[in-house]
């Protein structure tokens, strides 16, 4: 099969996302169900914050990516298997509350951040718990494999963060930079989350390393697009915040490009409003983007990993997993096209 085959039309795109998450249903079940039975372990006095957190609105695409590289067949999903999407899910959570926090962001999921229904003080805390809790159910596997693992994704995932907040307010950004950002805090949960539900799911150790780089590649995907929505986006259709990078003077890749692309006097005020000189005018800097081309250039970067991921996976068509996982990558090419599709972008 190759990996640059036609695409399939948007249509089918979201067709094939919606046959993949159908199967996954008695599985999502399980997992909602594990999750609030985790409820009991938290302190009464934090329990409903963090019942807040955990809800099932989220596309939970890091369990998916656990339950589709273990997949075999339709039955009921293994127990490691939905242990182990809880904890990269509360992992991920916990990641959420963090990031609105730093980006004083009032909307993910279409309801009001942690942090402002809580208090960035006691949401930052809550966020602390959330992961402290992720790493107790890894303790829990018969072998430290699984928490060693989770452990060391989980301070990359950090590590990623902590660069992209000190960066903030400066355009001392290459594109390198960026991409090594995204490969801390984004990339590795889904390579994670690829990696042990391969390595869980009893398939041999070369389908696990290349399920891992698929994961790796279809998360830098993904964080390529989240940030194009940022722009691109409405917040009805997306469900949180739009327009924070800018505002918060986080350097994404839309951003680069459009520095690269305006005249040096355009250049210089976007720089000020970069560097919290000047107030965003995002009018102003969509219809620039427009004009240079951005779009389409940080959405060739999407489909350039994407046709990474799918080649990581081109010599295992045969096994189970495969077809799901690659339709994933249609689906994300199917909602890049659909920003363009929004009236009035």
């Amino acid at each position: 099969m190759s990996v640059t085959n036609t695409r399939p039309s948007d249509h089918s795109s979201a067709q094939d996302f919606a046959t993949v998450f159908a199967r996954l249903k008695p599985h999502m079940a399980e997992l909602d169900v594990f999750l609030r039975k985790q409820l009991a372990a938290f302190e009464p006095e934090i329990r409903d914050m963090a019942d807040y957190c955990i809800d099932t609105s989220g596309k939970r695409i890091r369990p998916a990516l656990v339950f589709l590289s273990g997949w075999q067949d339709d039955s009921a999903p293994l127990s490691d298997l939905v242990r182990v999407a809880a904890v990269v899910e509360l992992v991920h959570l916990a990641t959420l509350v963090h990031d609105d926090i730093m980006d004083e962001a009032d909307l993910r999921r279409s309801k009001r951040t942690a942090s402002r229904e809580y208090g960035p003080e006691a949401a930052v805390l809550l966020g602390d718990a959330l992961f402290a809790h992720a790493l107790h159910l890894a303790a829990q596997f018969p072998t430290t494999e699984v928490c060693l693992a989770v452990s060391d994704s989980t301070r990359k995932v950090c590590a990623g963060e902590i660069v992209q907040t000190l960066r903030r307010g400066t355009i001392n950004i290459t594109r390198e930079d960026y991409f090594r950002v995204i490969d801390l805090k984004t990339a590795e949960l889904f390579r994670i989350s690829c990696f042990l539900g391969s390595r869980l799911g009893g398939f041999p150790p070369v389908f696990v390393e290349d399920a891992s780089r698929f994961g790796r590649h279809l998360g830098i995907a993904y964080q390529i697009y989240d940030d194009l929505a940022d722009f691109f986006g409405k917040e009805k259709n997306i469900g949180k915040t739009l327009g924070t990078d800018l505002i918060s003077g986080k350097v994404t890749l839309p951003l680069l490009v459009l520095m690269d692309r305006l005249p040096v006097e355009e250049r210089a005020g976007l720089v000020e409003e970069i560097l919290g000189r000047r107030a965003p005018d995002m009018s102003k800097r969509l219809l620039q983007m427009h004009e240079t081309g951005v779009f389409a250039a940080v959405a060739g970067e999407v489909q350039a990993e994407l046709v990474q991921a799918e080649s990581a996976l081109s010599t295992h068509i045969g096994l189970a997993p495969v077809p799901m996982l690659m339709q994933l990558c249609d689906t994300l090419r199917h909602q890049v096209g659909s920003l363009r599709a929004i009236p009035g972008v």
